[in-house]
């Protein structure tokens, strides 16, 4: 059985003169099993164009993108209609989905008429409410609403029934729960787990925050400026990162202790060592200029991502020259 989703080789380059290396070389798989993918890293480590190379949106500089074994941008229309209704999208801001001027029962009932969900009204509103109780929604207090009207955790959760609605194989979660409070945070993660166990969705979350991916568990990717530092299994990772960018991520995260000062040292690889034009290569280590542990080859090639020798966990894999 092929793999759900598989990213061959991903690069994506912005610009003409002054180029921008938003995705390079990226490689990942999510399996048939049901399962949650977290891909975290800072502000611009490439990220949300993954998730929109992945949903269609973009086309890639270089690389392929597979669902079921079959490459995403060379389908029929047939073909991207099913793969459209089987990888759903959750993005950040939940509000600029929404138009402002209906009611959120047009976000579903559009989404039963357009893909046949249903044979009358009646069926379509039983749809809507089963949906709407499967996302911890009352459907009396959210149809007869416009979008102002609802808080930034309601319409995320109606944005996860209209997903519901489609019984989709794969979601593609873009930040869904930074703009939301955090009390809705973990009932949202919930309904994501639900979905996995309940239903066989797997989710592809894309995050800056650590403790929703340890909270969700499964596989985790580290991505710093487009490369993948480090991947494996979650909780491994978080209680264990082998690769310097990746623990100093991870050591970032506030410790819920008042009699622990949160200090952030950002110790520098040895920059005086180096040519100037060296540091402004690719072919090299980019965390190099960061890395308390930084060695010389770091500045001359580029380290492979592969499976830490002597380690137990095959499923490890990280991109240093210290392993």
């Amino acid at each position: 059985m092929p793999d759900l989703l598989l990213v061959e080789n991903l690069r994506q380059i912005f610009g003409g003169r002054n180029q921008t290396v938003a995705v390079d070389d990226v490689s990942f798989r999510i399996p048939a099993e049901p399962t949650i993918v977290n891909l975290v890293g800072e502000s611009g480590s490439g990220k949300s164009t993954i998730a929109r190379i992945i949903l269609g949106l973009l086309h890639p500089t270089a690389g392929r993108v597979l669902y079921e074994g079959a490459d995403i941008f060379t389908r029929d229309r047939k073909w991207q209609r099913k793969f459209r209704g089987e990888v759903q999208a959750v993005f950040q801001d939940p509000y600029s989905v929404y138009n402002p001027v209906y009611k959120a029962e047009r976000v579903l009932r559009l989404v039963i008429r357009k893909f046949g969900l249903a044979k009358s009204s009646a069926e379509a509103q039983t749809l809507m409410e089963e949906a709407l109780r499967a996302v911890d929604l009352r459907p009396e207090e959210v149809l007869d609403r416009h979008p102002h009207q609802l808080s930034g955790g309601q319409r995320q959760r109606l944005m996860l029934a209209r997903v519901y609605l489609m019984r989709p194989r794969l979601i593609i979660a873009d930040e869904p729960v930074s703009m939301i409070d955090a009390g809705m945070r973990a009932s949202f993660l919930n309904i994501l787990l639900d979905f996995r166990d309940s239903h066989g969705i797997s989710t592809l979350f894309i995050t800056h925050d650590l403790s929703t991916a340890m909270y969700l568990g499964g596989e985790i990717i580290v991505l710093y400026q487009g490369r993948i530092m480090e991947q494996g299994e979650t909780r491994g990772v978080m209680q264990a990162p082998q690769h310097p960018y990746a623990q100093l991520l991870i050591s970032s995260i506030p410790t819920p202790d008042p009699r622990r000062r949160w200090e952030e040292d950002l110790s520098t690889g040895p920059l005086a060592e180096i040519e100037l034009s060296a540091a402004l290569e690719r072919d090299r280590c980019l965390f190099a200029d960061r890395c308390p542990q930084v060695m010389k080859r770091c500045w001359t090639a580029r380290p492979k991502l592969g499976p830490i020798e002597g380690e137990g966990d095959d499923s490890r894999e990280v991109a240093c020259y210290l392993y």
